[in-house]
């Protein structure tokens, strides 16, 4: 079993930054074998990605809407994954769901982007951008 807990959501004006953070837990000595993902769900909407980071770290993904303003990264040593997001918009507003692809599906440099290629996932952050 993999643990994943998210921090670093919160309320913030538009145009401004907020850094998530994802710490796994459990069976983590093969952290640095895991695809990690990042996905979010508005309120009445279904949830998608956001943005994918293979396990090499090599690769990474990213939704149209956010190239440009948010950055995913990894921290195998601290079994981490963080997202960093700038230029914060409203319509980013949603709950952050960090997700471990522990499969692997695909090779080191895949990134996963579709739910079910993901086998453990965390609670959730709330993320609340205000115009």
């Amino acid at each position: 079993q993999v643990q994943l807990v998210e921090s670093g959501g919160g309320l913030v004006q538009a145009g401004g930054s907020l850094r998530l953070s994802c710490v796994a837990s459990g069976r983590t000595r093969s952290f640095s074998s895991y695809g990690m993902g990042w996905f979010r769900q508005a309120p009445g909407k279904e949830r998608d990605v956001v943005a994918a980071i293979s396990f090499s770290g090599n690769n990474t993904y990213y939704i149209d809407s956010v190239k440009g303003r948010f950055t995913v990264s990894r921290d195998d040593a601290k079994n981490t994954v963080s997202l960093q997001m700038n230029s914060l918009k409203p319509e980013d507003t949603a709950v952050y769901y960090c997700a471990a692809n522990v499969g692997p599906w695909g090779g080191p440099d895949y990134t996963a982007t579709k739910q079910y290629e993901y086998d453990y996932w965390g609670q959730g952050t709330q993320v609340t951008v205000s115009s």
